[in-house]
């Protein structure tokens, strides 16, 4: 069957869609205009059909940029997740999978030895959740210091704050990996008490949370965690480093030819 050839649409109506920024239901037009056409389509059909290629577009350039402005480490996705290979229960994975904890506000932290899948599998829910029309912002704990540091030297540290909760899923990576002085300990508290049972923070540590004392001041790390943890899913990841396995078994590089 020949597909209908597409036709380039009227000046003027080019100029009209243009005008209203409406560019991937121009895109789309003449083709769709084309079967419209051969098919004999009602017109409420054809609106209904370019409307539609308008949202769609819409809201993948809205994904992309989501994707773009969150600063995933890595872009690792859920795809390329191997539940098998995990500690973590399957019941775990398939309860958290589904994204209701970030929808009741509530945290998820990741607690295990290096190399367990912590932040592959917190930056696959995060990507995860941008597919669902979430927003999403990533941090170490440096990088979430840093910030907060910036924000301090002109006085917006309350603007900052506010930003950084304005999205669904705030995600702090890999803390405990280095010592947190005051001010790192003091972003962070400030993060968890403005998003405490308002918006969902994710945290990926190679310490229990119960142990934050050893690695920040005693009085923010309580703070912290009990604000942490009250509406928090705790998972703990056990067993060897999986980049470790895949070095000794001599997959982490391409054979030398």
């Amino acid at each position: 069957m020949t597909r209908p050839q597409p036709t380039p649409m009227p000046e003027d109506l080019e100029q009209i869609l243009r005008r209203m920024r409406l560019p991937y239901l121009r895109k789309a037009a003449p083709d769709v205009l084309a079967t419209a056409r051969a098919q004999r389509w009602d017109p409420a059909e054809v609106l209904r059909v370019l409307l539609n290629e308008e949202v769609t577009g819409r809201d993948a350039a809205t994904r992309r940029l989501r994707r773009k402005t969150a600063n995933f480490p890595s872009g690792k996705t859920l795809t390329s997740w191997r539940p098998e290979d995990s500690s973590i229960s399957e019941a775990t994975q398939n309860a958290l999978t589904t994204l209701e904890w970030i929808r009741r506000h509530e945290n998820l932290v990741v607690s295990g030895p290096s190399g367990t899948g912590k932040s592959h599998f917190v930056e696959g829910l995060a990507a995860a959740a941008i597919e669902s029309d979430m927003r999403v912002v990533w941090f170490t704990l440096e990088t979430l210091t840093q910030t907060i540091g910036k924000a301090k030297v002109d006085a917006s540290v309350a603007r900052t704050i506010a930003r950084i909760c304005g999205v669904d899923l705030i995600v702090v990576d890999d803390i405990g990996m280095l010592p947190a002085g005051q001010d790192a300990a003091e972003a962070f508290y400030r993060v968890i008490d403005a998003a405490y049972e308002r918006r969902s923070i994710a945290v990926t540590s190679n310490i229990h949370p119960s142990g934050f004392d050893t690695i920040m001041p005693k009085t923010l790390a309580t703070a912290t965690v009990d604000r942490l943890l009250h509406h928090a899913h705790l998972v703990l990841t056990k067993g060897d480093s999986h980049r470790l396995a895949e070095a000794l078994a001599g997959k982490g590089v391409l054979p030398l030819t």
